[in-house]
């Protein structure tokens, strides 16, 4: 590689982009650096139920016949059924 991968460390591979991070810390280079913006979504959550071995090894086979994950197959399927059968306060 030519290219510089990163300016500060001037290294041209991964390994000695490391090791210059192990010698150097980012206060000596601080004047570089510019402010970063993003956004964090905090209103995603899990909540854990309990499954029984069998269903969840039958959920993975059929999640992974799918091409999905086992937590997404199950996420689809409950909405499903809430769809069904809206819950009343």
């Amino acid at each position: 590689m030519t290219e510089s991968k990163t300016p500060i460390s001037g290294a041209s591979s991964y390994i000695a982009i490391g090791e210059y991070w192990d010698d150097h810390d980012l206060s000596d280079h601080w004047d570089q650096t510019s402010p970063a913006e993003f956004e964090v979504d905090l209103q995603s959550s899990s909540i854990y139920f309990p499954l029984q071995r069998d269903l969840a090894e039958q959920l993975r086979t059929v999640a992974d016949a799918q091409g999905v994950s086992p937590e997404t197959l199950l996420n689809l399927w409950v909405q499903e059924r809430m769809a069904e059968k809206p819950v009343s306060k």
